[in-house]
């Protein structure tokens, strides 16, 4: 297989470099750039962004995006990764925005879409509820029609960044009689609407990521409803196809290995023969990088052809989750002593530390990053999906 970028393409990925290089940020260089900064600090990368033109990859042209090919993405997906930025708050630009653009109204479209380009607008997902996670046909949340706007009650939970959101995006059951794939509508709900509360949940790292949102008799214009009623899983399905597609995360993957090694090198030095094993680990786990990355070369090089993925989706959430979490893994057992308490200061506060650097949020990494496979559909769902449309079981 040929893995050999062509000149123009070469071209293109040094120009990402450069543009990384000199235009990122130097407040947004933290080591948990997630919950290290402020909504205000995470929007600087996505103005720069936009003022560019690359803000959304994945755009048609015709709706603001930079109309690159399907490799030229691939190529701005590893670098950024790489490099370690923050990418562009992926419920509106990687989720909801194609979902506007394929399915909504030409109204929809001109109102929602520049803002989301902008970062005027900050979306939150309103998906998984209490007792419906991965499982997202049996929602309950309610949606009752009465004339010119939708009556909503319910629950999300789950919701991340929730508390900095100007909007959320819900699916919500419209037909209770139907069958549970078939009564589900998908919403566009202001935050600011009378009905709305957002409270926190503390995750196992000590940071708050997450929210519970209720809903109690939120008043939701008609016109904010996507496509047809009782259509919303048809748009869901969409949507987490683009979320999933981009969990391979070779190269975040690839940085935290290489802060792992450099750890070793540290804490172990040259001579390994002591730590022979744990050291295999990381061999074994560099190997399974490679091999991730690969694949997603092969399904890239398929895609820019016209062929569909199909099921590669849930082989990259699946594998590109569950190896991100041994790295983490491997880089907690790593540092040894260090790695028994958190952090109870943002790395920005002038506080002592001891240990080294690179340690010093490898606890909260590894606890935080348990979830990845969990959300955007659990993995033991993903493999449901690949036993059955690959295997057909």
């Amino acid at each position: 297989m040929e893995l050999k970028l062509s000149s123009a393409d070469a071209a293109f990925r040094d120009e990402v470099r450069a543009f990384i290089a000199e235009n990122y940020p130097q407040e947004m260089r933290v080591p948990n750039p997630e919950t290290d900064l402020t909504k205000e600090q995470s929007m600087l990368w996505h103005k720069i962004l936009h003022k560019k033109g690359w803000i959304a990859p994945l755009w048609p042209k015709e709706y603001g995006g930079p109309g690159w090919s399907i490799t030229q993405r691939f190529i701005w997906e590893q670098e950024t990764t790489r490099a370690g930025t923050l990418p562009p708050l992926a419920f509106s630009v990687t989720m909801v925005g194609p979902v506007i653009y394929t399915y909504g109204s030409d109204e929809q479209k001109r109102k929602f879409l520049p803002r989301i380009l902008s970062g005027e607008d900050w979306w939150c997902q309103g998906y998984s509820e209490p007792g419906s996670g991965s499982d997202l046909a049996s929602v309950r949340t309610k949606a009752v029609r009465e004339g010119d706007h939708y009556i909503v009650n319910g629950h999300k939970t789950w919701t991340t960044l929730a508390q900095h959101a100007d909007w959320i995006f819900c699916l919500v059951r419209t037909d209770p009689s139907a069958k549970p794939q078939s009564g589900i509508s998908f919403l566009l709900i202001d935050m600011k609407t009378p009905g709305v509360t957002v409270r926190p949940i503390i995750t196992i790292d000590g940071s708050h990521e997450v929210n519970d949102v209720f809903l109690e008799n939120v008043r939701v214009p008609v016109e904010n409803l996507i496509g047809e009623e009782n259509k919303g899983w048809t748009y869901a399905k969409f949507l987490l196809g683009n979320e999933r597609t981009s969990m391979a995360g070779i190269g975040r993957s690839t940085r935290y290995l290489n802060k792992l090694k450099k750890i070793v090198k540290t804490e172990i030095g040259e001579d390994d023969s002591a730590f022979g094993e744990f050291t295999k680990d990381i061999a074994r786990v560099e190997l399974d990088v490679l091999a991730l990355e690969a694949t997603e070369l092969r399904v890239v090089a398929q895609m820019s052809r016209g062929i569909n993925p199909g099921p590669a989706a849930s082989l990259f959430k699946i594998r590109g989750t569950e190896i991100f979490q041994r790295i983490t893994d491997l880089t907690h057992r790593a540092i040894g002593n260090y790695g028994l308490a958190l952090r109870e200061h943002p790395v920005s506060a002038n506080i002592f530390m001891p240990g080294p650097d690179d340690g010093h949020t490898a606890p909260e990494k590894y606890l935080n990053s348990r979830k990845l496979s969990i959300y955007g559909g659990s993995n033991e769902i993903q493999r449901n999906i690949i036993a059955k449309a690959v295997l057909g079981l």
